[in-house]
């Protein structure tokens, strides 16, 4: 299948994933995200969903989670340590390579993904951006770096209904670390990272809004 295929194919998975109330089980709760988690249909590993309400409009949400060369969230997301568009393959629809620190006290070394990313936006105001590995010729593993794979993935910025300056985000996350980890590792490693994910987040829109 094609890069675009592959792309609308993970959106269309996370449109499913936001449908499907069953098997989802809570791990973690925060006054900014309730995180849950079932079994992976893609890879022996777990499917991970973060719900929360952001104070912020979706636009401004947007603005800090886009997933756009030069965009903001290699500047508050710890868990990427950069982002860049390989190939633009349309206006919507790229090819990104992410990097990542170490992480876990160093137990989890630097990790690199390889995704076509592609973006939407629906018209009840909804924006989206969906993920899935790929492999591309311009970005052969490197060395320093585990490769990592990303199964759909994403984020939801939904607008609330009568609050302008709130806006719910529903996120996926379906990642196979690589490498050689203990599942306890993985397993506690997910439901922290996804609240610091909505922890630095929020700073970041009400800095945006300042």
């Amino acid at each position: 299948m094609d890069c675009a295929g592959r792309a609308e194919e993970a959106a269309e998975q996370l449109r499913l994933y936001r449908r499907d109330p069953d098997g989802w089980r809570g791990c973690r709760s925060t006054g900014e995200v309730a995180v849950s988690w079932r079994p992976s249909a893609e890879f022996a590993g777990n499917l991970y969903k973060g719900e929360g309400i952001l104070p912020a409009s979706p636009q401004k949400v947007w603005e800090c989670i886009k997933p756009v060369a030069g965009g903001l969230r290699t500047k508050w997301d710890q868990n990427v340590k950069d982002f860049e568009v390989i190939e633009a393959i349309s206006d919507t629809v790229s090819i990104c390579r992410t990097t990542t620190p170490s992480a876990c006290m160093r137990i989890i070394s630097p990790r690199e993904f390889v995704d076509v990313v592609v973006m939407k936006q629906y018209e009840d105001g909804t924006m989206l951006s969906a993920a899935t590995n790929v492999e591309h010729p311009l970005c052969p593993p490197q060395p320093n770096f585990v490769r990592g794979f990303n199964y759909p993935c994403g984020c939801f910025c939904i607008p609330v209904p009568g609050e302008p300056d709130r806006t719910e985000l529903l996120t996926f996350f379906q990642t196979d670390l690589g490498g050689y980890l203990p599942q306890t590792v993985v397993d506690s490693f997910f439901p922290s990272s996804i609240s610091g994910f909505y922890s630095n987040l929020t700073k970041a829109v009400k800095a945006l809004k300042a």
